[in-house]
């Protein structure tokens, strides 16, 4: 890639995020679909990290699992358009030169895409990653998209307290220097 005119650092980063995550979160519950059988569960690091192979017809954490199939499309249709509205929004408002903002908005928007393509190509979400936690608690099985939404979103936490940090900073230098 250039450094062209056409395409901003900005843009090149959420371009870069989108080609590594989408296709990423994809070829792994494809293999995962391929490779472990529905409802197997083969262990990774002893008794903390498997690889499963789940269905979650709902959303997070199984909402709307047992709603019927029309309404989850729908819903989960809006709720993408939504999304990436919402990211598209916010990208556009971000400076040309801005690079952790778009990867944080660029992951989530991954993430989004990817289940979202999952849940046209199969009517639900293929779930692989399992961790058991102590005392036996056992996260609920997610995916790669999920990853990258939840370090996005945390990307997103992280920056804006950062920036209000630095608001709240700023008057106190100001005052400083009088």
């Amino acid at each position: 890639m250039t450094n062209s005119p056409m395409m901003n650092p900005k843009s090149r980063v959420l371009l870069i995020t989108l080609l590594c995550t989408v296709p990423s979160d994809l070829a792994s519950k494809y293999w995962v679909d391929q490779q472990v059988g529905l409802g197997e569960r083969v262990p990774i690091i002893g008794d903390f990290l498997y690889v499963t192979h789940v269905r979650n017809p709902g959303a997070a954490l199984g909402m709307l699992a047992e709603g019927p199939e029309e309404l989850r499309a729908i819903v989960f249709a809006l709720v993408s358009i939504l999304a990436v509205l919402v990211i598209g929004a916010f990208f556009r408002k971000l400076a040309p030169g801005d690079r952790f903002s778009p990867l944080a908005l660029a992951l989530v928007l991954g993430g989004a895409v990817g289940n979202f393509v999952d849940r046209i190509l199969r009517g639900e979400v293929i779930d692989f990653i399992h961790v058991r936690l102590w005392g036996g608690y056992a996260w609920p099985d997610f995916n790669l998209a999920d990853v990258f939404i939840v370090l996005g979103v945390a990307g997103l936490a992280l920056e804006l307290i950062a920036a209000e940090g630095a608001a709240r900073a700023a008057p106190a230098d100001a005052d400083a220097d009088r």
